[in-house]
């Protein structure tokens, strides 16, 4: 199989984040990996579409852009072949003239928005805490890539250029190769041979992972696995690795090792920014009142934001001041505030974690740790 992801970088997040046009429809429906199962989902976007365009009329969005909408989300529904391979969620983001899907690993409930700008938090909790990984099975006599996936089995991903073994990287029939040329003899010799396989290896998976910023967790063993590290150049290489030659190891083994390293990992993640948090709002360098927030926002004085996922404040937030207004109703005008607060974070290089209310400290929709103290 060929490698498939549509989990978006963050170069993608923030190009939806600077779009700002009448009529933008964001719509999230949970799906499922049977293709068998796929005429519900289909029916529910048909409804959802259907909602969005009523808001866009009684908004008094213009009539060709309805149109144009109407036009797009139907060829969507109808489109066989696109529901043919489906995930756990399904996020569209619709405007006159683009749109977006995006299938996700994670379980969202259904949500149909529309507003002169996309909803994306909760497109944030698949990019913060993506249940999509790699494992790069490395051993001197092997070596293999598998995606690990939330539903349905691992499977090896194909990578062009990528050597078979340690021995045929350095061109020989052995990495125990004796011959004393130049230091490429004994216990040394062969840590140079694994040198240049790790080498060889980070290469080529550069071409299937450039871009991307899902997990990568090593399953290996020493030296292998400190060498490898030592030279990776792919920035999501976490701690720990899977232990134990994995030459032999079938991918489904290596994914039951990988989703609770996965999970580790995350929760490690979250505890230190709520650690940090403790210590910064003990400084008057962190909040979670919303309207703090929304101004701090606005100023760029956010660091790391921490956003409720199921939590909706209907409402606006000043261009300017960041001064905020509550709306009774969740019309194409309100926009959401949480959702809005959380892009001008991320437009303002800070960070956002799409989170449940548990994470969140004193039970608030939001949390930041600032940048400086207010």
């Amino acid at each position: 199989m060929t490698l498939h992801t549509d989990i978006p970088p963050r170069s993608e997040v923030e190009r939806l984040l600077t779009v700002r046009e009448p009529g933008c429809v964001s719509i999230y429906l949970p799906t499922s990996v049977i293709t068998q199962d796929a005429q519900a989902s289909r029916i529910e976007l048909k409804n959802l579409a259907a909602t969005a365009i009523e808001q866009m009329q009684a908004s008094g969005i213009v009539p060709t852009v309805i149109a144009s909408m109407r036009d797009g989300l139907g060829d969507l529904v109808d489109d066989d072949d696109f529901w043919a391979v489906q995930a756990r969620s399904l996020a569209v983001f619709a405007s006159a003239d683009r749109m977006r899907t995006f299938r996700l690993p994670n379980r969202l409930s259904s949500v149909v928005e529309v507003a002169d700008r996309f909803y994306v938090k909760p497109l944030l909790r698949a990019v913060t805490f993506p249940q999509t990984t790699f494992v790069l099975a490395l051993a001197a006599g092997s070596v293999r890539l598998v995606e690990v996936v939330p539903e349905g089995p691992p499977f090896t991903v194909d990578v062009p250029g990528l050597p078979t073994d340690a021995a045929s990287a350095a061109g020989k029939a052995s990495i125990a190769d004796r011959s004393p040329v130049r230091r490429i003899q004994g216990s040394e010799g062969q840590k140079i041979r694994l040198r240049q396989f790790a080498r060889k290896v980070d290469h080529a998976l550069r071409g299937v992972l450039s871009g991307l910023e899902l997990p990568l967790i090593l399953a290996s063993t020493e030296p292998l696995d400190s060498i490898y590290r030592s030279i990776n150049s792919y920035p999501h290489l976490v701690e720990p690795s899977i232990r134990g030659n994995p030459d032999a190891v079938p991918d489904q083994h290596l994914a039951e090792a990988a989703r609770p390293l996965l999970d580790e990992v995350y929760a490690g993640e979250l505890s230190a920014v709520r650690n940090l948090f403790d210590l910064r709002f003990q400084q008057g360098r962190a909040s979670t009142d919303v309207a703090t927030l929304a101004r701090a926002a606005t100023r760029g004085a956010i660091d790391t934001l921490l956003a409720d996922i199921d939590v909706k404040l209907p409402g606006t937030v000043d261009d300017d001041t960041g001064a905020i207004t509550f709306a009774e109703d969740d019309d194409a005008v309100s926009y959401g505030i949480v959702d809005e607060i959380a892009r001008r974070v991320l437009l303002g290089g800070g960070r956002v974690l799409a989170v449940r209310a548990a994470d969140i400290p004193n039970g608030e929709p939001v949390a930041a740790i600032l940048r400086y103290a207010l």
